[in-house]
């Protein structure tokens, strides 16, 4: 499945997950230090619906959850 929505093009991007440690200056501590950075993959909230395309044709496609919400697509 390729993980890109039909309609506003979303796809994966590519991204990392920093971990720090130690106390913020705030609460009394020396400051956070980055410790970790782990590549990571953000996928899009893609779902698998039946859209009535301009056509008048019916076809599943992947559509953004966002696309949804937004009204962008009309859901058979």
């Amino acid at each position: 499945m390729s993980r890109i929505c039909a309609i506003t093009g979303k796809r994966p991007v590519r991204g990392g997950r920093i971990t720090r440690k130690g106390q913020s200056k705030k609460s009394g501590g020396i400051g956070t230090h980055v410790v970790k950075n782990t590549k990571r993959t953000f996928r899009p909230n893609l779902q698998r619906v039946r859209v009535r395309l301009p056509s008048g044709q019916v076809k599943r496609i992947w559509v953004s959850a966002k696309a949804i919400k937004a009204g962008k697509i009309q859901k058979v």
